[in-house]
């Protein structure tokens, strides 16, 4: 029962939740993050701390559909442990919808 990162996420990527994360299961892509959820414990210490409200537990309806995104990207993205600077212009982007069609970007983070 993992938790997945949702569109929300996207250019906002405010990396509280990397902090908190017990078992580093964040992966860093350019302008977002991603959970792998077959290392997530579903201890849920992240959702709480996402101040985007991007990430959510497999058992809300929505999901499903970033279930496989996460699990994707988890394989192709760098491991994050630490928390770094949030975007400058993140506020900004918090609650802008349809991001993943018109600013999801599929490059790696650094």
């Amino acid at each position: 029962m993992p938790y997945v990162v949702t569109e929300a996420c996207i250019k906002c990527k405010y990396m509280d939740c990397v902090e908190v994360c017990p078992v580093d299961c964040f992966y860093e892509g350019e302008n977002m993050l991603v959970i792998s959820p077959d290392e997530c414990i579903d201890c849920g210490v992240c959702e709480p701390e996402c101040p985007a409200e991007a990430i959510i537990s497999d058992t809300d309806s929505e999901s499903e559909k970033w279930l496989e995104m996460n699990r994707d990207y988890a394989a192709k993205w760098p491991n994050i442990t630490r928390k770094k600077d949030a975007p400058a212009d993140a506020d900004q982007w918090k609650g802008i919808a349809n991001k993943m069609t018109e600013h999801f970007s599929e490059k790696p983070g650094e």
